[in-house]
This record gives structure tokens, sequence and C-alpha cells, in this order.
């Protein structure tokens, strides 16, 4: 179907407050162009349409640009934005609260949430051309930050985009940015653009990267119980995009909304030889009957950090007996579904213990020992795990 813009860029008139010629005494469409004079709020903007002949086509696009007569667009002063902005901010209704961003553009800390925006030219917005990564502020450290850097710098890498910083600078102004916050107990998300410009497809003829960090405090309590998760519809990205964490989530966000539907917590992928790939923003990992932590191999889905972190912690387990070993490698959907345990591993899910696939019950159906130790080994982890693992916050 032609788009309105289409059917009226021919004939279009300039933007002008003086009248336009119809195109002769005849034209059917003179009876429209009174519809078509939009004036804001402060009455200093008049549109006029100018349509050289009365064809079919071009009555149907008048006909749509006066489907809602009396409704004018305001043009607003930048403090009425601003006042906007901070309006909307106002009546958000989130257990989010947005504690302070970092941003290059402005190149530095801001601790109003009204004015946490990206310009809609930065090519990450118009085009998906950016990445971004996560830590979890426990107690005022920031946990794992220095894994989940490698990740964001290889993210960087595979997306062709350079760096603003080298990486020392880059972690002290996500250090700062979390101060700056003086926020205890939250999350840290960065992103890392090809940068703002213009409104093309490739940004190769600009070096302008940007950086941006917000510090998230959820007010939302911690629930650690048994979920469903089903088998996912939706596509799973190719190996590429789908071991390079980018901003192009669309996918991941279509299979958790299709797990909504049906009443589920999430959704799981399957890879092209179908086997099990991971969950929408979390890993997948099982407890065969024969008492081995078993994870879907890394190659072909993100290489999440927290379920790393797992793999080394569980070594405990295996010392203790509880565990008879650990394996990272293909598993078969039917292999899965016959685990005696099954649970989803992330940042922000930590460790969940999942209690049905599809119709299926995983073990007894009410969750397992194995994912409540991982669980307890997780948390305690974040409290207690060296400087190595976490860096402390300079308040």
């Amino acid at each position: 179907m032609d788009t309105l813009a289409a059917i009226l860029s021919p004939k279009i008139g300039n933007i002008s407050r003086r009248p336009i010629q119809t195109g002769g005494e005849n034209c059917s469409l003179k009876k429209y162009l009174p519809h078509l004079h939009l004036k804001g709020r402060a009455g200093l903007a008049e549109i006029r349409c100018a349509i050289g002949d009365s064809s079919p086509r071009e009555a149907m696009a008048v006909d749509l640009c006066t489907n809602a007569p009396g409704y004018s667009v305001s043009l607003l002063s930048t403090s009425e934005v601003l006042d906007r902005l901070n309006e909307n901010q106002w009546n958000r209704q989130s257990k989010q609260q947005f504690l302070a961003m970092y941003s290059s553009i402005f190149g530095g800390i801001t601790t109003d949430p009204a004015v946490m925006v990206i310009p809609m030219d930065d090519h990450m917005v118009h085009r998906g051309h950016g990445v971004f990564d996560t830590a979890t502020v426990v107690d005022g450290f920031l946990y794992e930050l220095d894994s989940h850097l490698e990740r964001f710098l290889r993210s960087a890498k595979m997306a062709r985009i350079t760096l603003p910083f080298d990486l020392p600078i880059m972690r002290a102004i996500l250090i700062q940015t979390v101060s700056a916050s003086k926020c205890r107990n939250g999350s840290l998300r960065y992103w890392l653009s090809s940068g703002p410009g213009d409104f093309l497809l490739s940004p190769s003829c600009r070096e302008n990267p940007s950086l941006y960090a917000v510090v998230i405090q959820d007010q939302s309590l911690p629930n650690y119980g048994g979920v469903k998760v089903v088998t996912s519809t939706t596509q799973i990205k190719s190996p590429q995009f789908a071991t390079m964490k980018s901003v192009n989530y669309l996918p991941n966000v279509l299979s958790k909304m299709e797990a909504e539907d049906q009443g589920a917590f999430a959704s799981i992928w399957l890879d092209d030889e179908g086997f099990v790939a991971e969950g929408p923003n979390m890993n997948v990992a099982f407890i065969t009957e024969g008492k081995v932590l078993l994870m879907p191999r890394f190659d072909k889905i993100l290489s999440g950090c927290t379920a790393k972190r797992i793999l080394v912690l569980a070594e405990r387990l295996v010392k203790d007996g509880r565990l008879n070993g650990i394996k990272v490698g293909n598993v078969a959907v039917e292999e899965g579904k016959a685990a005696s345990e099954m649970m989803l591993i992330g940042s922000g899910t930590l460790v969940r213990p999942v209690i049905q696939w599809d119709e299926q019950l995983i073990g007894n159906g009410e969750g397992g020992p194995i994912a409540s130790a991982l669980l307890d080994l997780l948390l305690d982890d974040m409290k207690n795990s060296p400087t190595s693992i976490r860096i402390p916050v300079p308040y």
C-alpha cells in the first residue's frame, strides 16, 4: 500500500505562512485544505499542503490527513521539553529507579533521570549498532566487573565499534558512575555505540563512538522460586550474533513474550542442530541422574559470566560429593527434560530452578538440592569473594 509520504511528496508545497495556490479553480481537493492548517500551541507553525490535481490517490492522502480534525501538535521550546521530560519521570510507574548516568556525549555524570537520554541520530538507536553489558552492585562492590568488561570489549570488536577510551579509563568511568549514584545494591548497565552524527546505514565515514552507563536500583524483592519454561518457536540468532552481546534483542524480547503468553517464565531456544541452547537472557544448566552438572557449550550462544562463575563454584560440590562431575557439551532436549534438576542462570536471574518444561515436570516438580546449593554459593561469592572478583566502589 502506498504510504502517505509517497503519495504527497511529489506535490507537497513548502512549509510557509504564505497562502499556496491550489492548482486551479476546479481542484476538488480545495475543500480539504482548511483542515490541513495546523497550528502549534504557540501559534508559530502553519503547514499547508497544495496539490495540483484531484487524482483519487491524492484525495485519499488528504483524507488520511484529516482523520483527526482539531488535533494539533505542539511546537515546544527547550524549557517546555525539559518540563515534560521531568513530568514523564514523575508519572513513570516502575520499580526500577535510575540513580546516575554517564554519557560521553556530554562528558560527565548526571543524577537527574529526566535528562538520561541519548541522541536520536546515534547509530545504536536507529541502526542497532551497539553492544552492552552489565555488572551487579552488592554491598558497595561491583561483582565480576572485569569479566563483564572483557566480554564487552570482545563484543565491541565483533561489532566493529572502536573504543572511545582505553580500558582503564572506561573502568574508572563505570566505577565513578556507581560512586556518584550512591547505590550500594543494584546493577550497572553500560553501552558502547558507533555513535551519533547522521541517519546513514554505516558509520564508517565517522570515528565518533559513544559510551553510556546507567546505575539502576530495583525495588522488587528477589524471587528464587521454581518456574515453568517452554520451547521457543522464535528463531534463535545465528552464532555470529548470539555470541555477541549487542543491543539487537528483538528475538530475545519476542521469545520472552512468547513464554509469558503461555504462562511461563522464559522460553528455551534450541540451536540449529536441535540441541539445547539458552534462554532469552540467561543460560541453562541441568543435573543428570548421575549427579553431573551439565551445561550447553558456549560456541553458539552468549558466554554467560555468571554461568562460567557457577562452573567454578560447582567444583566445591564435587569435592564434598554432592556432584560427581561437571560437563559442558551438547544437550539433547530429551536428556534435558529427563534431568533430575534444571536451572536458569544469569546476572539478573542468579540461579532459578525450573520445575516444568513444556508439559514435562523436571524431577519431582519442586526444584532440587543442587540448584539451591549453587544459589547459596553464588550469593556468598557475591558478598565475600576476593577483590579480584569484587571491585570496591569509593563512595
